[in-house]
């Protein structure tokens, strides 16, 4: 009985310790995960946003569309913001300001903004001259920002997300899930799921 009893206790024992060991493995490997995510991002090269990330423009839609098709591009791109919106201000000083989420976004779109409060004129897709707030409210119902926006070379809106993204990857996410044309199968936040799933098991290969 006694035997029996020791053997129960060191095979409870030995499986406390493997449990334990796979949990302190599962860390480690979480760790060196976001600390290799920590070293990519703290060494990636930065650069002005509103230089490098938005195109200039004279603020002529009809004409954007004409640009992006001619370039090859997949639309246009449209971030409504507002000088006082801080959050605004984190993505052009964070995310925005990054080559490599630069270099992407001007590959695949004519990248834009307006001003919700604007009282530029500007000229819509339709070939209709108003004011840059106009265009935000009345067009668009943008009431807060920051808001951005995708438009096929056709002017058709093929995206619309309110609020901050979470990080550069998740705004990579963003672009792919509209250059891929994935918004005509799945939501954004489906989409956000599948792409942190195969990132996942490519980290544990």
């Amino acid at each position: 009985m006694k035997a029996e009893n020791s053997k129960h206790t060191s095979l409870t024992s030995s499986r406390r310790y493997l449990s334990g060991l796979a949990a302190l493995i599962l860390v480690l490997l979480v760790h060196s995960v976001m600390s290799g995510q920590a070293l990519a991002s703290h060494n990636v090269e930065r650069r002005d946003a509103m230089e490098y990330f938005f195109d200039q423009s004279f603020n002529n839609l009809e004409e954007e569309l004409e640009i992006a098709e001619e370039e090859g591009k997949k639309g246009i791109f449209i971030m409504f913001t507002d000088k006082d919106c801080p959050w605004c201000l984190k993505m052009k000083t964070t995310i925005m300001n990054r080559a490599d989420v630069q270099d992407y976004y001007r590959e695949h779109f004519r990248v834009l903004t307006i001003d919700i409060n604007g009282d530029t004129l500007m000229t819509d897709f339709e070939g209709n001259e108003m004011e840059e707030k106009e265009f935000a409210f009345k067009q668009h119902r943008v009431r807060a920002t920051p808001v951005v926006m995708f438009f096929d070379t056709k002017g058709n809106k093929t995206m619309r997300l309110t609020g901050i993204v979470r990080d550069a990857r998740e705004f990579m996410w963003l672009g792919e899930y509209v250059v891929n044309g994935d918004y005509n199968r799945i939501n954004f936040t489906k989409y956000k799921r599948e792409r942190a799933k195969q990132e996942k098991q490519v980290s544990l290969k």
